[in-house]
């Protein structure tokens, strides 16, 4: 999903495309404005994982594994996929002129 041409069904894509159950998960936006959402490997935590991307603009609280918060399930949620995208669109319009990456605890 990129932050400058977003559409909604890209934003579903992109949850869908992640398996829950298998990992935790880290949502971030580059300072390109694309919105990735990677794993998180087990030995990394969520500072370092911050650290190996210098070109992060914005990161969102860890999704934990199992808890619903990426893969088809979430994506087919119309209320949390909403917010998420007015989320996103807020965040990205106050990082641009931010020198440091902006930490989101709460999505809402």
């Amino acid at each position: 999903m990129d932050l400058n041409n977003p559409t909604l069904d890209d934003l579903k894509q992109l949850y869908a495309s992640c398996k829950d159950k298998n990992d935790h998960h880290i949502l971030w936006i580059c300072s390109s404005g694309k919105v990735h959402i990677d794993r998180l490997p087990a030995n990394v935590d969520p500072e370092a994982f911050e650290k190996e991307k210098p070109n992060m603009k914005v990161r969102f609280k860890t999704y934990h594994r199992g808890k619903g918060y990426v893969g088809k399930t979430a994506a087919a949620d119309e209320t949390f996929m909403s917010r998420m995208y007015r989320t996103l669109l807020e965040q990205w319009s106050k990082a641009q002129s931010s020198p440091r990456v902006q930490y989101i605890e709460k999505y809402f």
